[in-house]
């Protein structure tokens, strides 16, 4: 017979395997199945890409520049990231900057990539008519866009309440498509895909910025070469 203290120490040593199974349970989705919490989904088609904000033209623009329906699940949270640098560079003064890639999009398969950076650009840095080689400027967005099947360029000017004393001298903000190798063809279509990605993400920067009048984005790219 187990007197009243062995009944308490019998029945400590069946719940503490009682106790550890709830605990781990309560890390499970499903503790009947034994499932771990579901993945997060994978963002493999192209409206899913640089955070999900891309317009829907600049989501049909990306298989012309990649040559796929189908991408890699990459990192997120790269506009964020891209506006807090702006920001930060404006406030140490900088006239000019680079960062590293706000977005990258690349081919499920194969070695074809697309990435999109956005930084501080000097007056001087401004390609203004002349034409370089394999690139066109467009008219109509910013203060200048340039094209090419290799990359892209938007300059634009900002003026945002963000921005201390930009109502007196705009910020000037460079946004740049880059594409890895194999290239596309040399074509007007590649050249206005690689436009229509670099507007669609300079939008949601500038927006999120608070630029006035977008920083002379308009709403659809302007596809027109001078």
């Amino acid at each position: 017979m187990i007197n009243g203290q062995g009944a308490k120490s019998v029945m400590g040593r069946m719940l503490k395997p009682i106790t550890a199974g709830l605990v781990s349970c309560s890390l499970l989705t499903a503790c009947g199945g034994g499932e771990e919490q579901q993945k997060e989904e994978e963002r493999v088609t192209a409206i899913q890409q640089c955070d999900g904000i891309l317009s829907p033209e600049a989501a049909k623009a990306l298989p012309t520049v990649l040559r796929t329906e189908r991408f890699r699940n990459m990192a997120t949270g790269g506009v964020g990231r891209a506006v807090e640098e702006l920001t930060s560079d404006y406030a140490n003064g900088k006239r000019w900057s680079t960062h590293s890639y706000m977005c990258r999009v690349r081919a499920e398969s194969g070695r074809a990539a697309l990435d999109i950076d956005f930084g501080l650009y000097d007056p001087s840095d401004l390609i203004g008519e002349g034409r370089v080689i394999n690139m066109y400027p467009y008219e109509g967005m910013g203060r200048e866009a340039h094209a090419g099947f290799k990359r892209a360029y938007l300059f634009l000017e900002c003026v945002s309440p963000r921005l201390k004393g930009s109502e007196e001298v705009p910020v000037r903000i460079r946004g740049r498509v880059d594409l890895d190798k194999p290239w596309p063809p040399d074509t007007v279509a590649t050249r206005e895909a690689n436009l229509t990605v670099l507007h669609s993400v300079a939008r949601a920067i500038v927006k999120e910025l608070g630029c006035e009048n977008n920083a002379g984005l308009p709403e659809e790219p302007v596809l027109k070469a001078k």
